[in-house]
């Protein structure tokens, strides 16, 4: 089974849990577009369900798959949300997120839904986050190089994010994004705090304590991880 067919498993497994006239945070990502694709299918055969996407990308496909959209005007609270993640962290669930570019509203999306239901291939599975991917970290354009020598002072060397053309990379949101390197994180909530603090960041692809489930997929099948509630803060150094 290779790499896609793992992800399309575990999207749909996702897509599965959605029920009639509720309220779906669309996430961003390679994993995420499988579960929009999956939700397309079951909105055309009579599932009745309204959508928030986290970026335009996933808007455009829901839209054109005929997912009704809606927004925090007409809904403050959203029943669930499936997105994917580029670390979780086992027992914990804490999450790097924002390799796709939309970590600031895939934080907004899951900080405003009853349920986060995080969708990936077994690769993506750690035992503490840092080893395998950077912390994207969403900063303001205005004087971001000043952002970076603040960060660098976390111990990190911040290299920022840029598209295809060879430009800075762009949000949705007109910011931009550093990638850091911190080493295998001890404790994740502490970084996320250290990092927020400093002056022109936005928000850090940090997800600590959000997931509530991960649908994991390898070859032998669709694994359900739930929270450790014990774990979920984490501890130790980071570093």
């Amino acid at each position: 089974m290779d790499r896609d067919e793992q992800k399309r498993l575990a999207a749909e497994a996702a897509a599965a849990m959605v029920e009639d006239d509720m309220v779906i945070g669309l996430g961003t990502g390679s994993t995420a577009r499988f579960a929009i694709d999956a939700l397309i299918r079951r909105v055309s055969e009579g599932l009745r369900i309204r959508a928030i996407p986290t970026s335009e990308r996933s808007a455009a496909q829901a839209r054109a798959g005929g997912i009704p959209l809606t927004t925090f005007a007409e809904h403050r609270q959203l029943d669930l949300t499936i997105d994917g993640a580029d670390e979780i962290e086992i027992g914990s669930l804490n999450l790097i997120k924002g390799l796709g570019g939309a970590l600031l509203r895939e934080k907004i999306v899951a900080s405003a839904s009853k349920r986060l239901i995080i969708v990936a291939d077994s690769r993506k599975l750690v035992e503490r986050l840092g080893g395998t991917a950077p912390v994207p970290i969403e900063v303001v354009p205005f004087g971001w190089e000043t952002t970076a020598d603040r960060l660098r002072e976390l111990g990190t060397t911040p290299v920022p994010r840029r598209d295809d053309s060879g430009q800075l990379f762009c949000t949705d949101g007109g910011n931009r994004i550093l990638d850091c390197r911190f080493g295998l994180i001890g404790d994740p909530n502490a970084l996320d705090q250290a990092i927020g603090r400093i002056v022109g960041v936005v928000e850090t692809g940090l997800f600590i304590g959000m997931a509530d489930a991960a649908l994991v997929a390898s070859d032998t099948g669709v694994q359900r991880l739930d929270k450790n509630p014990v774990s979920a803060t984490g501890g130790g150094e980071s570093g």
